[in-house]
């Protein structure tokens, strides 16, 4: 095997496995990405479960022995990611490549003896909980509709934290002389803007006089009414998404039509033009035929 081909092997092998992992080959993809989903889920049930204070010990050892085996596996899954990649490093700091790591690194750190003090780090394999998106295709659509929508989503953001402001100032405006524990100033006002805008209040924090109760009914209102859009703006942008994803499909679908329309003339021509090339052997040949018989009959006397 000459250098050039065994660099091809290499190139088509990670390929090959990039496309295992991610869900995209047809013979391997489905099980590999099944078999991702179960054990994030199941890595984070034993997470919850772990934090339980009468657990057994028994029951502990065996989810902590079960919690290294899965950081053991997302520990090869991020070898052959990172063998695999096309940039090694580019790989490794990405957003993908840092929630790998931490899916399986922060276990295995913790588990040494010699690192108590960094126990704090096996918060970070909450991470894994993210590497679900990755291995399922409708929370895929969600963040991209989420990225397509940013503009949108970032307008929303400004105007609910002006309103968050206008609430903390209108109720502290009302409230501050009633009640000075509670609404004493404005950045102790916020706790209630933000529960009343986006629920309807917690009960530690409730107005007593006319104006601050009539104030509170149009903030509920208007978190009622503002903080529905960002459903809609997501609602908007998966749709625009997947009108997108159905017009590259038709477009794709007539470019093959187009594609076999012109391929079927230069075929009805260069047919025709076979049959008469095979004919001309056997044309000649007759006449050669009837030329020498004719010739014959003129040698005789």
């Amino acid at each position: 095997m000459t250098p050039r081909s065994a660099a091809a092997e290499r190139a088509r092998l990670r390929r090959r496995v990039l496309a295992i992992l991610d869900g995209r080959d047809r013979q391997f993809g489905n099980s590999v990405v099944l078999s991702m989903q179960a054990l994030i889920v199941l890595a984070a049930a034993s997470f919850a479960v772990s934090t339980l204070p009468e657990l057994p010990g028994s029951l502990r050892r065996a989810l902590r022995w079960l919690d290294f085996g899965i950081a053991g596996i997302f520990a090869i899954e991020y070898g052959l990611r990172l063998w695999a990649a096309r940039s090694r490093l580019g790989y490794a700091l990405s957003f993908w490549g840092i929630v790998d790591l931490c899916a399986w690194l922060p276990v295995l750190i913790t588990e040494s003896p010699a690192a108590t003090s960094l126990r704090i780090l096996r918060l970070l394999q909450v991470l894994r909980i993210l590497k679900i998106l990755r291995y399922n295709r409708a929370l895929r659509r969600l963040v991209l509709a989420f990225r397509s929508a940013r503009d949108e989503l970032t307008i929303f953001a400004v105007v609910a934290l002006f309103l968050l402001y206008l609430s903390a100032v209108g109720i502290w405006f009302f409230e501050h002389r009633v009640q000075p524990e509670t609404f004493g100033s404005v950045p102790e006002a916020f706790w209630w803007a933000v529960i009343t805008l986006t629920t309807v209040g917690y009960g530690d924090a409730v107005p007593v006089t006319v104006g601050g109760r009539v104030f509170t009914m149009i903030v509920i209102l208007i978190g009622m009414g503002v903080f529905a859009v960002p459903a809609g703006v997501i609602a908007s942008a998966l749709i625009s998404r997947d009108i997108r994803e159905i017009e590259t499909e038709i477009e794709e679908l007539e470019e093959e039509i187009h594609e076999e329309r012109e391929g079927e003339p230069a075929a009805a021509e260069a047919a025709p033009a076979a049959e008469r090339e095979e004919a001309l052997p056997l044309d000649g040949g007759a006449e050669s035929a009837t030329s020498g018989k004719q010739g014959e009959k003129g040698d005789k006397p």
